[in-house]
């Protein structure tokens, strides 16, 4: 046979579309061309195909091979590509049967010794070749995390000699199963956080809700270490968000940890983080850190101090939920909806406004500090609160055994989020204005709490829509059915407190 088709899938942002690579031999001197928009990866298997070849015993064809990745106009990136290259090879110079390559599809970097690498991006390609209907044949070391996409045929493989064989009917491999469990993560505990009541109060309504929460404090006053126990009282995702989650990490530089499945994520990027790696982005886009925070926490500390520009490309992700990212050949779409956590020293040198009046700060170089963080993205952050240092009362509190625990708390947020899905099939922080009319109904005494409020602190439209919200998720915390004046004025509260910003 001189023409052998092998299906294989690239990557597009998370989807995986379908690759045919078409082998062809031909007559004239010796040669191996890759056509199909391959980039330098791909060009380079011919070299990693012909040694592996070579080394498991196989002959090299001695004629003009052509390899076209099908469609022509879609990128191929990365190693994934070797392994049904050799596959077409050696279906096309006979010397695999090529009746049962339509029965697959392949996916696999080959070592120059004929071993299988692991590749990125396998469970975007397992998604989709569930919906073909098709085997997958990936490496051994790809297979657990394939193994999320229910109702797959996955051949693990060691080798090119394991693959021929199997396909040569010889030693076929054995199909590949995996039960995955949930295995929590020990995040650290809230109980650890002493005295800081109102904003313990505030982390949790963040997590009932799924808000945006901005502390604003001196140093060493708990603010990192409040952000850092939000995971801990949020639930484990269902198993359609579990899976978005698992697929963006899949094609991430850093892959998909498996013992980190149904996990929220928790992501912490330095000040110094460029915007491409905030949103994502690359001749080849990638996911950012706000995508890799999907349904889960990104915390940004010192907020002030990432680049302004850096920051206002959370914009439009804090509100859609996706990120787009455009080139001229094509366009990528990245999940990315993120719950923002953000901390902030109140001036340069942290200790304005503190009890001990430290600061040694001018009014000038405060107003500079904090107004690096444009309006448009404060608007933004649903809820705003002080974190003080309360040194002389932490002291007071190291004998108390009775504070809350985080499973404690996580019950009460658990509770809450069902009552908010169960109402109206989704949180309360991704309720739209239609769906705020609806379902957060204001009496005439709230509506003139929120007249007089937006009056005195000149509140823009998306401010009052997310103080409703956060007035519902409070109610929520009440098992209250309406939005009552008191958990109006406790979300008013949570808003740019006087002596900030």
């Amino acid at each position: 046979m001189e023409v052998a088709i092998v299906n294989s899938r690239a990557l597009s942002g998370i989807n995986s579309p379908l690759v045919t690579i078409e082998v062809h031999l031909s007559r004239g001197l010796p040669g191996f061309s890759i056509v199909g928009l391959p980039e330098t990866a791909v060009k380079e298997s011919k070299d990693r195909v012909r040694s592996a070849l070579l080394n498991n015993q196989f002959d090299y064809p001695l004629e003009r091979i052509t390899v076209n990745l099908a469609p022509a106009d879609l990128p191929k990136t990365s190693g994934r590509f070797d392994l049904p290259i050799a596959i077409g090879i050696l279906a096309a110079s006979g010397q695999i049967p090529a009746n049962r390559l339509q029965d697959y599809e392949f996916a696999g970097e080959l070592a120059l010794t004929g071993r299988l690498r692991p590749v990125n991006g396998c469970l975007p390609m397992a998604r989709f070749t569930q919906q073909s209907d098709r085997g997958l044949i990936i490496p051994l070391a790809n297979a657990r995390e394939a193994s999320i996409i229910g109702n797959l045929d996955i051949y693990p493989a060691k080798s090119l000699n394991e693959v021929c064989a199997h396909l040569c009917g010889a030693v076929p491999i054995e199909k590949f199963s995996y039960q995955h469990k949930y295995q929590p993560d020990h995040f650290p505990d809230l109980s650890e956080v002493k005295v800081q009541h109102q904003a313990k109060r505030a982390l949790e309504i963040t997590a009932a809700g799924n808000h945006n929460l901005l502390m604003i404090g001196p140093p060493d006053s708990g603010k990192t270490m409040l952000a850092e126990r939000l995971p801990g009282i949020l639930s484990a995702l269902e198993e359609d968000a579990a899976l978005e989650v698992a697929a963006v990490h899949s094609i991430s530089s850093q892959g998909f940890d498996i013992h980190s499945w149904k996990r929220r994520p928790f992501r912490s990027p330095h000040h110094t983080a460029s915007a491409v790696a905030l949103v994502g982005g690359g001749s080849h886009p990638k996911p950012g850190e706000i995508s890799l925070a999907h349904f889960g926490v990104l915390f940004l500390d010192e907020l002030p101090e990432f680049d302004r520009k850096v920051l206002e490309v959370l914009r439009e992700p804090i509100e859609s939920g996706k990120i787009s990212i455009s080139r001229a050949a094509n366009q990528h779409t990245f999940p990315a909806r993120f719950q923002l956590i953000a901390a902030m020293n109140p001036c340069p040198c942290g200790y304005y406004g503190d009890t001990t009046d430290r600061s040694a700060c001018t009014p000038e170089q405060i107003r500079r500090y904090q107004t690096k963080i444009s309006g448009p993205l404060l608007d933004r952050i649903d809820m705003h609160i002080e974190v003080p240092n309360l040194g002389n009362e932490i002291l007071g509190s190291l004998d108390k055994s009775s504070i809350e625990s985080s499973h404690t708390i996580q019950q009460r947020v658990i509770r809450a989020r069902d009552m908010q899905v169960s109402r109206c099939g989704k949180l309360n922080s991704c309720l739209s204005n239609p769906e705020i009319n609806e379902y957060c109904k204001l009496t005439t005494d709230i509506r003139q709490i929120m007249e007089k409020a937006t009056n005195r602190f000149n509140l823009s439209a998306r401010s009052l829509f997310r103080i409703i919200k956060v007035s519902r998720t409070i109610a929520d915390q009440d098992n209250s059915v309406v939005i009552k004046n008191q958990h109006v004025t406790e979300a008013l509260g949570y808003r740019r407190p006087d002596s900030y910003i």
